[in-house]
């Protein structure tokens, strides 16, 4: 008897030679037959892309090196663990040196630079990123923490460490907005891109975020790029920190680079499905109740309602 009726089938048809036509389509698919391809820049250099998978290791291993205990090697003693960071770190920062440089390297090709300015500022930029890993992780605790202490459910920081979303979001995201910051974009993104992909989380690497965040669930929260966030602010799931509008210039073109996202001060709390959208502030100690679609600031210590919203906006046809 066989175990799987299309076993015979698979096999019989890998034995046939099949014509798929595949020299006509692979012509279509390649490069000098794509419009679209030519602004692409490694259409222009050659050069090899920064890779997602070598990425994907990267933070691995940085992850290893800032918690050696939960993401290396739970068995490490005292003695071992010096060891073991710095054989983790200096690997990644290696791996990330090649990546940085590759990313260097499409730079250089539109702006012309020598190879050795390209090396220089790929060696300058993971020396600064290597600097940044204590303060990273004094971040990463008191967001632990944050979470510990705002979530009845959690039993252990340990918990929230290994199993919380919001956490590993927030790792990947300070990672990112440190190179962000260093000016290596690309790859920030990449990784804020992995990071939204294994949480559902969505955070722009450029947001600026303090110390104790917390994100609770987690699931569809977007903050976007020029995002101001305080300390010991707390989000809940499918909370969108968003732009209000996207202004053209005069050939029609987005204009990029404004400040077109909320500050979120100290202290404030944003519940489940919040929408807020544009550069409106949202004072010190306010709270945000769920489902609130926002476009104006609100002042400090203030309590935002959906039912508040409703009157301020509709009532005997304001708004309207």
């Amino acid at each position: 008897m066989i175990a799987d009726p299309f076993a015979y089938l698979s096999f019989a048809q890998d034995r046939r030679t099949m014509d798929w036509d595949l020299d006509g389509i692979i012509t279509k698919l390649s490069p000098a037959h794509s419009a679209q391809s030519q602004g692409w820049t490694k259409e222009q250099t050659n050069r090899p892309l920064p890779s997602r998978e070598v990425l994907f290791r990267i933070l691995d291993q940085l992850r290893a090196a800032l918690f050696p205990y939960h993401f290396g090697n739970p068995d490490l003693s005292e003695d071992s663990t010096h060891y073991f960071v710095g054989h983790t770190l200096n690997e990644a920062l290696q791996l990330l040196y090649k990546q940085i440089r590759r990313e260097q390297w499409l730079l250089g090709s539109q702006l012309n630079l020598e190879e050795a300015h390209i090396e220089a500022k790929a060696h300058s930029t993971v020396q600064a990123l290597a600097k940044q890993l204590p303060y990273i992780k004094t971040l990463l605790e008191s967001d632990i923490t944050a979470a510990y202490h705002g979530d009845p459910a959690a039993k252990s920081l340990d918990e929230v460490l290994f199993c919380y979303p919001g956490i590993t979001a927030i790792t990947y995201h300070r990672i990112a907005h440190a190179l962000y910051s260093l000016d290596s974009f690309l790859l920030a993104r990449i990784i804020g891109e992995i990071g939204h992909s294994l949480t559902g989380i969505d955070i722009h690497p450029g947001a600026s975020i303090g110390n104790s965040f917390f994100i609770d669930h987690g699931t569809g929260v977007v903050i976007g790029e020029t995002t101001i966030i305080g300390d010991r602010v707390r989000l809940y799931q499918a909370v969108t920190l968003g732009a209000k509008s996207f202004p053209r210039d005069g050939s029609g073109n987005l204009v990029k680079g404004n400040a077109r996202h909320p500050i979120i001060e100290d202290d404030v709390v944003i519940y489940a499905g919040a929408t807020i959208l544009g550069r409106v502030t949202i004072g010190r100690g306010a709270t945000i109740g769920g489902n609130v679609w926002l476009t104006h600031s609100v002042p400090p210590d203030k309590f935002v309602t959906q039912a508040q919203l409703r009157q301020e906006l509709f009532d005997e046809g304001a708004g309207i």
